[in-house]
């Protein structure tokens, strides 16, 4: 009960007064199945882009963490191929830092910094961390052909029309 009345209470807040460049909402009507889509930032190789996130909220929540993980394809030291996010605040302690006084609105809020400041140190993907460490114009390049591939407009609008055709 507690659970569902919290959730209810961080839609309704993330509805009427989202963080800048963040959306998110029930998926089919179900309070513990969620979607989200973060703006890349400006200035970020993922500026314009449109990405889109699945939250799963577990039993437990507030006292366990949403599972979190991009549908859209990123190109990003910390985020891998799957979609998943190497985030502290998204795994209990002691390894993470999630506590039950965080909310929904705070995660997506730290993704998107994540987004636009990655830590090569503590990466899932071990190439592109080296690239982003190593060789930072070539990682640009790639992620921001990656933003413009899978999470611009103009690709949304082409895959419509080709499932509408």
């Amino acid at each position: 009960m507690q659970r569902a009345s919290r959730l209810k209470r961080e839609l309704s807040l993330l509805t009427t007064e989202p963080p800048p460049g963040i959306t998110c909402w029930q998926n089919e009507n179900q309070l513990d199945n969620l979607r989200a889509q973060i703006l890349g930032a400006a200035d970020t190789p993922y500026e314009k882009g449109i990405f889109n996130l699945e939250i799963i909220v577990p039993e437990r929540y507030p006292f366990e963490p949403p599972k979190i993980c991009f549908l859209t394809p990123i190109y990003h030291p910390n985020i891998d191929s799957a979609g998943r996010i190497c985030l502290d605040v998204l795994k209990l302690p002691p390894k993470g830092a999630w506590r039950p006084s965080l909310n929904i609105s705070t995660l997506l809020t730290s993704i998107q910094l994540l987004m636009a400041e990655p830590n090569p140190d503590d990466p899932l993907m071990a190439d592109i961390s080296s690239e982003y460490k190593y060789n930072k114009q070539l990682f640009l390049l790639n992620a921001k052909e990656w933003t413009e591939k899978y999470a611009s407009q103009q690709t949304r609008v082409r895959n419509t029309l080709c499932l509408l055709s």
